[in-house]
C-alpha cells in the first residue's frame, strides 16, 4: 500500500491527514519510486492555504484534497514499459511535476524517468531531497535572465534574497561560473553569503538597493515583488536581463479572477519591463514559473556528485508529524524541512 500525506482543504495551519491507497502503477516511460525523503518547500505551505488554486486548476492541481510536494529521493521499485534508464533497486533523486496526479509527499511515487537522476553514493537522503525543486527554479531564473556558462565569466550579478534557498544556490552556481555576485540578504547573513561565493554582501534595508551602482549585467529577485522596480534600476546599459521568482501571477488570479487577474499581471509585468528596457533596450525580463527541466537536473546531478552544492536542513520528520514541517516552513525558520515517509 501507498501512504500519502493529503492536504484536505485550504487552511492555515495546513489541514493534513495520512491516508493509505493502492500502489500506483508506472505507465510508459515511468518508474515507481519508493520514497526515502521529500521536502516541504515554501510553495507547498502556501498552496496548503489555497494559494494559486485558480490558475493551478488548469493543470489539475488546484482541487482539494491534494497531495503536495515536488522533490524526492528514493529507490526504483518498478519500471513501466519503455523505461530503460534505471534498474530496479537503483537509488535516484529528482522531481514530480505539478499536476493532477499529485505530488511527492508519499511513500511511493510514479515519475517519468526523464525527471530522475542517479543519486550519489553516501549522500544523505535529506540533504539531497531539499535540492531539486529549489535548484531547478533558480536555474530557470538564471537562464531566463540571459546568463549561462558560456557568457557568465566576469559578469556582475545582483541577487536579492541571497540568504534563502534559491539565493544560496545561485551564489554557489554563479561564483563557480566566474561571476562577480553582489548579495542582498537578511540581517546577520552577510558573512555566510560571502562564504557561499558572493563578492560583496549587504543586509536588506529600505535604501540599500538605491545605494548600489547601476551597472549590473543581471538582476535576480528571490525575495520581494515590491522591490522589483528598484532592482531593475540597478541594471547597466549593456545588461543581459532580470528575472523574478516572487511575481504576483498566482495571487492576482486568486484575488481578481480570470480577466482582471490577467490584466493586473500584464500591467505589473509591463511596468517593470519598461524600467528594464530603459536601462538596456535589449535586456530580458522574465517571471519564472517552476517546471521540471532536464538541463537543470543534469547540472544538479553533476554538482551533487562532486559535492559542490548544498542547502542546510533544519527539520526532518515523518508523515504523521508533517504539521510541524509545514509550520517550520510557513514561519520561515532556518533550514529546509524534510519528510521521511
Amino acid at each position: 500500500m501507498r501512504r500519502e500525506l493529503v492536504c484536505l482543504r485550504p487552511s492555515v495551519p495546513a489541514a493534513l491527514q495520512v491516508r493509505q491507497t493502492p500502489l500506483p502503477e508506472p505507465g510508459h516511460g515511468e518508474v515507481r519510486v519508493r520514497v526515502q525523503a521529500t521536502s516541504v518547500n515554501p510553495i507547498d505551505a502556501r498552496r496548503a492555504s489555497g494559494y494559486g488554486q485558480r490558475l493551478l486548476s488548469l493543470k489539475g492541481a488546484g482541487r482539494f484534497p491534494l497531495v503536495l510536494g515536488n522533490d524526492l529521493v528514493g529507490h526504483v521499485q518498478a519500471l513501466g514499459a519503455g523505461a530503460t534508464g534505471f534498474a530496479v533497486g537503483e537509488r535516484v533523486f529528482g522531481l514530480v511535476g505539478t499536476g493532477r496526479r499529485g505530488g511527492a509527499h508519499a511513500s511511493h511515487v510514479v515519475v517519468p524517468e526523464a525527471w530522475l537522476r542517479p543519486a550519489p553514493a553516501g549522500m544523505a537522503a535529506a540533504a539531497l531531497a531539499v535540492l531539486p525543486y529549489a535548484f531547478t527554479t533558480m536555474w530557470q531564473a538564471v537562464r531566463a535572465a540571459g546568463l549561462h556558462p558560456g557568457n557568465a565569466a566576469g559578469r556582475k550579478v545582483l541577487v536579492l534574497g541571497a540568504a534563502g534557498a534559491l539565493g544560496r544556490l545561485s551564489l554557489q552556481l554563479l561564483s563557480s561560473w566566474g561571476c562577480s555576485v553582489t548579495a542582498v540578504a537578511s540581517a546577520g547573513s552577510a558573512a555566510e553569503c560571502q562564504a557561499l561565493g558572493a563578492s560583496m554582501a549587504l543586509e536588506r534595508g529600505p535604501a540599500v538597493l538605491g545605494q548600489l551602482p547601476d551597472d549590473f549585467d543581471v538582476a535576480l529577485n528571490f525575495a520581494s515583488w515590491d522591490e522589483d522596480i528598484a532592482l531593475a534600476s540597478r541594471l547597466g546599459t549593456t545588461a543581459l536581463g532580470q528575472a523574478t521568482t516572487v511575481h504576483p501571477l498566482l495571487g492576482h488570479f486568486d484575488r481578481l479572477g480570470w480577466l482582471k487577474g490577467a490584466l493586473a499581471c500584464q500591467h505589473d509585468k509591463q511596468q517593470v519591463q519598461a524600467v528594464v528596457r530603459q536601462r538596456c533596450p535589449t535586456a530580458r525580463y522574465a517571471w519564472t514559473i517552476f517546471k521540471p527541466d532536464a538541463q537543470a537536473l543534469d547540472e544538479l546531478a553533476t554538482r551533487v556528485a562532486a559535492t559542490r552544492i548544498s542547502l542546510p536542513v533544519g527539520l526532518c520528520t515523518g508523515l504523521e508529524q508533517a504539521d510541524s514541517a509545514f509550520a517550520h516552513v510557513a514561519a520561515g525558520r532556518p533550514g529546509r524541512a524534510v519528510l521521511i515517509p
